[in-house]
């Protein structure tokens, strides 16, 4: 009988791989499973029969023995926001190098729905949970934390949960695009904020503000819905102010997008009239007219640091307490603020 017909099933057993390869069991199960303790030629030779006999390792099998799968589940704000579809891009390019396959929920910024879906994810046996987390208490993930889930936060840390986290440099950034206009002369600079309730909008304003205060300038901060319909709405109130802003800092693309749409609307050109930056940088900043000065997040990155460090953990690469990981993040300077000495005269 041909070897690989062998088996139950006409299917290759681990058996059929160790008998292959002239190992134990034990051996081929250890190479299979990635384990120490097997010198390089012998788990070569295992390898090398795996492939011959065509094996493949039983999912379920091994999901009965360990309590889990090679799944990583991801909860993320908003499926439709582009920057956490490229996180989640980043995610999944990691878990496919690793082995691992990822179950994608979005909370819509939602605790009650993030719940749910981190409930649902456990009852699936998931190997980790890889969480952009709602506003409010995350302390109801100690219990799963303590049956030895691993958890790593992205882009947001978590609420009443010491936990890992893998963040980008809000504040900085933020800082960073404020004294840009600074830079440019503007003085009445408005910024248009979602809830401080949002890790992310918070340390944006707080950059805001240091930028505002070193240079002596007063805050103009308005609390908004962030979202291309809000935006909208309060660029139509500002303009309409005894005192419009010279210029406006976007706390993320899609609030962005809504200034622009209703200053065009308003026929405000920018930047001769108004300067505006943004947090965020997208695909169609480079392209739309004028180009968009933007901070621009390592949106990948961030999702392939979090699985990285999250595959560790489940793999006991990484042990310890919690680490947070901080990226950097690039002004990407184009023409929405205008032209100013300090950059040639031309737009910057």
């Amino acid at each position: 009988m041909d070897r690989q017909n062998e088996g139950s099933l006409n299917r290759p057993t681990l058996k059929d791989v160790a008998r292959e390869a002239n190992v134990s069991l034990k051996t081929a199960s250890r190479v299979l499973n990635d384990e120490r303790y097997v010198r390089p030629q012998v788990r070569s030779r295992v390898k090398d029969a795996i492939t011959r006999l065509g094996y493949r390792s039983n999912d379920l099998a091994r999901t009965l023995k360990l309590g889990t799968t090679r799944t990583i589940g991801l909860v993320i704000a908003d499926i439709s926001n582009p920057f956490y579809a490229s996180c989640a891009q980043g995610v999944a390019r990691v878990a496919r190098q690793r082995g691992y396959s990822v179950v994608l929920s979005a909370s819509d910024e939602g605790l009650q729905a993030e719940r749910e879906y981190v409930e649902l994810l456990v009852r699936q046996r998931i190997a980790g949970l890889l969480l952009v987390p709602a506003a409010g208490d995350h302390s109801y993930l100690e219990s799963e934390r303590s049956r030895g889930l691993p958890i790593v936060a992205l882009d947001r840390p978590l609420t009443g949960l010491d936990s890992d986290c893998v963040l980008v440099e809000n504040e900085a950034g933020a800082r960073a695009m404020t004294e840009h206009l600074i830079a440019h002369g503007r003085r009445r600079i408005a910024l248009l904020s979602g809830s401080l309730d949002i890790y992310t909008y918070a340390m944006r304003l707080q950059g805001y503000r240091l930028a505002m205060a070193a240079a002596g300038i007063p805050e103009m901060i308005r609390m908004i819905d962030p979202t291309v319909e809000g935006a909208a709405a309060a660029t139509v109130e500002l303009m309409s102010e005894p005192e419009p802003p010279d210029s406006i800092c976007c706390v993320n693309n899609r609030v962005t997008v809504g200034v622009l749409g209703a200053l065009g609307r308003l026929g405000i050109s920018v930047p001769d009239d108004l300067a505006v930056i943004g947090f965020d940088d997208f695909e169609l900043s480079d392209v739309v007219r004028p180009r968009l000065t933007m901070v621009r997040q390592p949106s990948i990155d961030l999702g392939m640091s979090a699985a990285t460090l999250l595959i560790d953990r489940i793999e006991g690469l990484e042990s310890g307490p919690p680490r947070a990981v901080t990226l950097p993040v690039d002004v990407m300077i184009r023409d929405s603020c205008g032209p100013h000495e300090g950059f040639g005269g031309v737009p910057a």
